[in-house]
């Protein structure tokens, strides 16, 4: 296909709002592939206001995923799109938090003082105080004097996250030492963020004799009384496809109860899990849930289960565009 018309097509799919959600996902999916290109191409900028334009979808699962994505290209042209976000307060909650991370994930010390403006406002949704406290942390720690001194585990995932894993001290800290400081509800989240992706590090490659204790210790992080915390266990057990997580992520989507944030999360999670037995016959259980953002995810969950069964090699990054311009 000609590169020209890559990104057009993928943006016109994106913004679709007749498309199955699957097709925009993987479309989104196709351009944060583009925008993250190091070096930038000549793709790198319209990749970006491609994603940014789907804003305007009633999705909130979609935009949020927008955010995230932006977020993840490490492309300082996606901060604009991302503090426009952040300061509509008619926006989805979910979307606004994800937008706070990805300002984190990009290290804009230019937006410390929109994030500090969120994170001390008494009437701002808690989810997204306690998420701009941790870009904030997040930020400054990027920039510091400690960021340049510590050592850090060479992670497995490519993802830019919230928190880096704490650094290797002389003696390397234990797994029930890093669940009492996941734990802890009295120390910072980002603080105990750092504990959660240091157990994370520890799970992968799943063969790991510290993978299966690390899995249980993160799902205790599922009792936590922050939603956007038991939604960060959720996600990072998405990123892990390890089955250890099955009990506790089927668990989790199945309580109405808990907030559709975090049950969303553990849909897509469970989705990554998909080759397992059993669990999409689970997801199909949740097609029809009251919550919107639930149902779509389960609609995303069910086509990730697909891919893992089908065993392609990236969810939906060139090969869509072809598929597109067809």
């Amino acid at each position: 296909m000609h590169a020209d018309s890559t990104v057009p097509a993928l943006r016109q799919t994106l913004s679709d709002e007749n498309a199955a959600l699957a097709n925009r996902f993987r479309a989104l999916f196709s351009l944060k592939h583009l925008a993250a290109q190091k070096p930038a191409t000549a793709q790198t900028v319209p990749a970006i206001e491609a994603i940014a334009a789907a804003f305007t979808s009633p999705s909130a699962l979609l935009k949020h995923e927008l955010a995230y994505c932006l977020g993840q290209s490490g492309q300082n042209e996606a901060i604009p799109f991302l503090r426009q976000v952040i300061e509509d307060r008619e926006e989805d909650a979910m979307c606004r938090h994800e937008a706070a991370e990805a300002l984190g994930a990009l290290s804009d010390k230019s937006s410390l003082d929109l994030l500090k403006q969120r994170r001390d406002d008494p009437d701002e949704e808690e989810v997204v105080r306690e998420t701009c406290d941790i870009a904030v942390e997040r930020i400054e720690w990027e920039h510091s004097e400690a960021r340049r001194i510590e050592k850090l585990k060479q992670s497995d995932f490519a993802s830019i996250d919230p928190a880096p894993p704490l650094a290797h001290a002389a003696n390397k800290p234990s797994i029930p030492e890093l669940e009492r400081t996941l734990l802890d509800t009295a120390l910072p989240l980002f603080q105990r963020y750092r504990a959660m992706f240091a157990l994370r590090d520890l799970a992968s490659p799943p063969d790991l004799p510290s993978a299966r204790p690390a899995i249980l210790a993160l799902a205790r992080g599922f009792e936590d009384p922050s939603a956007l915390f038991r939604h960060e266990i959720a996600f990072v057990f998405g990123q892990l496809s390890h089955p250890a997580s099955i009990p506790s992520l089927v668990q989790t989507l199945s309580n109405t109860k808990e907030s559709s944030m975090v049950r969303h999360e553990a849909a897509e999670a469970l989705g990554s899990l998909g080759d397992e037995d059993g669990v999409e016959d689970v997801l199909k259980k949740f097609i029809d849930d009251p919550e919107q953002v639930v149902r779509d995810s389960i609609i995303v969950a069910l086509d990730m289960a697909e891919f893992e069964r089908t065993g392609e090699m990236e969810y939906a990054t060139v090969p869509l565009a072809q598929e597109v311009a067809a």
